[in-house]
């Protein structure tokens, strides 16, 4: 009988085993089962790495904070397919320099047709970077634009997550360049942003007004995404993260003093996952 006991014990003993390995190994499979497998990029040049690479004034989406595939970047998919390798691959960049939040709707549409399951989106710096404050894109219009390009997302691709990152302090960028004369050349002869950056070393009224309407509107901006992404269970927003970030001198591209540099995409990349990575 004692031996009868002893072999019982020690049969539960190993099923408890058994079923503690087999409940470790199955855990990492789940988990791993609820990461996407497939992502798409929806924004303008930023996204699409515009001026990083040897070349000028071109696009370079290897080195994209969002569907990289550098090793200096360490981009959002990078990261992810650190946790899923399911993902390798399937890293589709949808952004088209230039785009405004007017285009996002198309974009979307791209997403759509590949039916992906992670979407990442980080429009409005051309509607607020325009030739004046009165060409800017109106808040009111910039929120129906949003709104008409989540909705084709929600029915297009329901079960997909929505990654949006807030526009970054653009205003950073007068301060840090107002006084270098490259910059300041460049900004002129390139006509970049000058809703902000015309007359960089003006202190008159009329240009410091014009500068604090600027930062208002993005800030603007970014509470409509806020406002608009919390409508949908599967958005997530990243609270102004991108926003609340500082960059330097060495984060923006010394071609045209106003896109990300490849260390400005690796930022990117950086405070987007803390935000809004899995």
């Amino acid at each position: 009988m004692k031996n009868q006991t002893a072999l019982r014990r020690i049969r539960i003993a190993l099923t408890c085993v058994l079923a503690a390995l087999l409940t470790s190994f199955a855990a990492p499979q789940a988990n791993a089962a609820t990461y996407p497998n497939s992502m798409d990029a929806l924004d303008d040049s930023i996204t699409r790495a515009f001026n990083t690479c040897w070349f000028p004034f071109v696009d370079c989406t290897q080195n994209s904070w969002a569907t990289g595939t550098s090793s200096s970047v360490n981009s959002y998919y990078q990261r992810l397919t650190a946790l899923n390798p399911g993902l390798e691959g399937n890293n589709h960049n949808d952004a088209v320099s230039g785009a405004v939040m007017a285009d996002l709707d198309g974009q979307a549409a791209d997403a759509v047709s590949r039916n992906v399951e992670l979407v990442t989106i980080l429009m409005g710096n051309n509607d607020a970077c325009a030739d004046s404050i009165d060409t800017m894109t109106p808040v009111s219009t910039f929120r129906s634009q949003f709104e008409a390009a989540m909705s084709r997302l929600d029915s297009g691709i329901p079960n997909a997550d929505i990654k949006v990152g807030s526009l970054p302090d653009i205003h950073q960028l007068w301060e840090l360049f107002k006084d270098d004369p490259d910059a300041r050349s460049t900004w002129d002869s390139y006509n970049i942003c000058q809703s902000l950056l015309a007359n960089p070393q003006s202190t008159g009224p009329a240009d410091v007004e014009r500068r604090q309407i600027f930062r208002q509107r993005v800030i603007d901006y970014n509470t409509v995404l806020a406002d608009v992404c919390a409508q949908y269970t599967q958005c997530e927003f990243d609270n102004d993260a991108g926003f609340k970030t500082t960059f330097r001198a060495r984060h923006v591209s010394t071609r045209d003093y106003f896109h990300p540099s490849v260390e400005g995409q690796t930022l990117l990349a950086s405070v987007a996952w803390n935000a809004l990575g899995y």
